[in-house]
């Protein structure tokens, strides 16, 4: 049969190369971003159907659920493919797929108290809190970690992070402690954090265990060690699945890697794509050497040179970037240098390196309007930093919408109740069930009231919450407007008055089925109130969104509790309004990936717009002068390198890993980036930081090597 590309775009040699190759052939393609590895993919998905192979029997595999976002769009554009029929996966949905099909099978050998009874999967966040459960009474009665600063949220999560680690690297969760300790030469109080570290991972799985709970580390644990080698459960997958497309192994862990090197030769066809200069997904166990070793397993190799995304520009700044980061690491003894010209037409910099960081902010958001004033599309246009902290966001949203420039954000690991919405919604519930005793202060009513109701400032919701706020009551607590007095209700507006009582009466016809059932509850609050005309969330999109995450957070939380583990005689909602204000790290939800923003500035951290895979024509680069573009986060208790599998036990790490590790990170992370811009950089330095501290960060200074170097040569 031969194939129909059906293509818009011309294909390169490359790729039409790749698709003259046999489709039952395995093939290792790898390549830098922006070559059209994927868009070769999703050709080979075509490929395949379009060759007589049923969909059922494709499966598509990815370290994150977002990066098989192309294949979607492939099968959605052709309704002929049968989208619905093939099958994307990862690591963590093959384990639990698996776990919960097979678990008659797996679970005499689990370990769990309750082998007869079905297990209880768990998500990020009701993984923390059981964590919290566990680790809490030991902070506050055995003085666990009396020698850390940081949030409790912080210490349940890394926590986590090294159970997930241990699982994905394949070590047994007993030398975790002993890993950690082996490798550090600082203070001696560190060992302790250790030894207090391994005590919560031993505890935290042994009550899983009592409790038939299974977290993400638990799962792949028992679909590794028990069913992947049950000729049942190998059977089973041969037999469903006969043709394998791989994308983005390098962002893959050792276990995927490991499995996929032992399925490969079951599978009548297969292509694993590699992306090379990658492998973002480090501090989450990507493993790149372990990806790479695939190759070795396929019939052929492919190899994608053709940039398709850069400029001339680009790819000259692309160049003189990656010889400068290589010379400083002592790696090279020269750096290559490209022609002035090139460099400063890829980059956008200030006429003068600005002082102060609003100053910086002011003129990212002139830069983007004569972006758009000259025609660039809003879509074209990325804002990235590190880290996108809050006051970041808000400095940058602000100058944006004075300017009147459309934007939307993505931060997955911002914490649920750092969302207006979420506190909007939460406080409402909060008030309206008194039994819980979370009793709302008047501060937060008002700014809920003032997210709730359209028109009515912080000032007018203070006033209201003065008067029609009762605090501390067993009782309904919110009054009809008319107990405000009159000469208040002038001032606040009979219409946002008006609002109120609408608002008011809903929650006091609550049910007591609602104070058990907040995902419910605030599925209807949402819908019947705040999205209709004269509410706060009417006709908002992203409050929309954050709602959906919301409530299926909610969902997920209230089935983990109808288990053995829950404890039937308290409130499940009151549990989980706890868990969301102590600031519990938010599940990564597939929506808050999937909006479609086409015409608006996509405002987010860096590695979050790296994993998305997408390239754009303008990228501005804010606070370049800052160490966290290569360094690490502080994690006191976790270390991603020395859990990683490329670690020798016996080895400490000192000084010179931590600068190795900065310029690998460094190298990865920018060049990655230009590897996803067409036209241009603009680079957004300041003399000081956002705290007030002065930015002289490795970054600047490779910028500022290659501008100097290409002016000197070009005279």
């Amino acid at each position: 049969m031969v194939f129909e590309y059906n293509c818009i775009m011309a294909l390169t040699p490359e790729q039409t190369h790749l698709l003259d190759i046999s489709h039952h052939a395995k093939v290792f393609l790898q390549g830098s971003a922006g070559t059209g590895k994927t868009t070769g993919g999703t050709l080979w998905l075509k490929k395949l159907i379009q060759s007589g192979i049923p969909a059922h029997e494709i499966l598509i595999f990815v370290p994150q659920r977002t990066l098989a976002a192309p294949y979607d769009r492939c099968l959605q554009d052709e309704p002929g493919l049968a989208q619905s029929l093939v099958t994307t996966m990862t690591l963590g949905g093959l384990a639990r797929r698996m776990v919960e099909l097979f678990w008659p099978v797996v679970s005499p050998a689990s370990g769990v108290a309750f082998p007869d009874q079905p297990p209880q999967f768990l998500t990020l966040e009701t993984a923390q809190y059981y964590m919290a459960h566990i680790v809490l009474p030991l902070i506050e009665k055995e003085g666990f970690f009396a020698s850390l600063t940081i949030n409790r949220n912080r210490i349940y999560s890394q926590i986590l992070d090294n159970l997930n680690k241990a699982a994905i690297v394949g070590f047994p969760i007993d030398e975790i402690g002993p890993r950690l300790k082996s490798a550090w030469v600082g203070e001696l109080d560190q060992l302790n954090v250790y030894d207090d570290v391994q005590e919560c991972v031993n505890r935290f799985r042994s009550y899983c265990l009592s409790h038939n709970l299974l977290d993400f580390s638990l799962q792949v644990e028992l679909f590794q060690k028990h069913l992947w080698s049950s000729p049942l459960c190998r059977n089973y997958l041969t037999r469903s699945y006969r043709h394998l497309i791989a994308d983005n192994v390098e962002e893959d862990t050792p276990i995927s890697h490991t499995i996929l090197q032992e399925w490969l030769p079951d599978f009548d066809s297969a292509l694993v794509i590699f992306d090379e200069d990658a492998g973002y997904r480090f501090f989450l166990g990507a493993d790149v050497e372990s990806g790479l070793a695939l190759r070795k397993t396929c019939d052929e190799q492919v190899k994608f040179s053709t940039q398709l995304v850069n400029s001339p520009e680009v790819q000259a700044l692309r160049t003189g970037l990656q010889s400068t980061i290589a010379h400083l690491s002592g790696n090279t003894s020269t750096s290559t240098i490209p022609d002035f010209k090139a460099v400063t037409t890829a980059l956008g910099t200030p006429a003068e390196n600005p002082r102060f960081f609003p100053v910086m902010i002011h003129w990212v958001a002139d830069q983007v309007r004569q972006l758009i004033d000259s025609g660039a599309s809003p879509g074209e246009i990325v804002i990235l930093a590190p880290f996108m902290s809050d006051v970041l966001r808000f400095s940058l949203a602000n100058q944006l919408d004075t300017l009147e420039i459309p934007y939307h954000s993505h931060r997955p690991s911002r914490p649920l109740r750092d969302e207006p919405t979420t506190q909007t919604l939460l406080t409402l519930a909060s008030a309206t069930f008194p039994e819980w005793r979370l009793f709302p202060k008047r501060i937060n009513l008002a700014f809920a009231l003032m997210q709730a109701i359209d028109g009515l400032d912080l000032v007018r919701a203070q006033l209201l919450t003065a008067y029609a706020y009762e605090e501390q009551t067993r009782e309904f607590p919110l009054k009809p407007f008319e107990a405000v007095p009159s000469e208040v209700r002038d001032r606040i507006t009979y219409q946002a008055g008006e609002r109120y009582d609408r608002l008011r009466d809903w929650l006091a016809e609550k049910t007591p089925e609602d104070s058990q059932n907040l995902d419910f509850f605030l599925n209807r609050l949402f819908g019947e109130v705040l999205s209709q005309p004269g509410y706060g969330f009417n006709n908002d999109l992203n409050s929309a969104n954050i709602a959906a995450v919301l409530i299926e957070s909610i969902q997920k939380f209230r089935w983990a509790m109808d288990t053995p583990a829950g404890n039937n005689d308290l409130s499940i909602s009151k549990e989980y309004i706890q868990m969301v204000m102590e600031g519990v790290i938010a599940a990564q939800y597939i929506q808050s990936w999937q909006q479609d923003h086409q015409d608006s500035v996509f405002l987010a951290p860096a590695y979050t717009f790296l994993i998305r895979n997408q390239a754009v024509d303008y990228q501005f680069w804010l606070d370049i002068g800052s160490p966290s573009w290569y360094q690490r986060l502080d994690q006191p208790l976790t270390q991603p390198y020395v859990l990683s599998p490329q670690w020798q036990p016996s080895q400490t790490w000192n000084a010179e890993d931590e600068l190795a590790a900065a310029h690998e990170t460094l190298s990865r992370l920018s060049l990655g980036l230009l590897n996803r811009c067409r036209k241009k950089v603009f680079l957004g330095p300041s003399d000081m930081d956002v705290s007030g501290y002065e930015n002289r960060g490795l970054l600047l200074r490779v910028f500022q090597h290659v501008l100097l170097e290409a002016r000197r040569r070009s005279r």
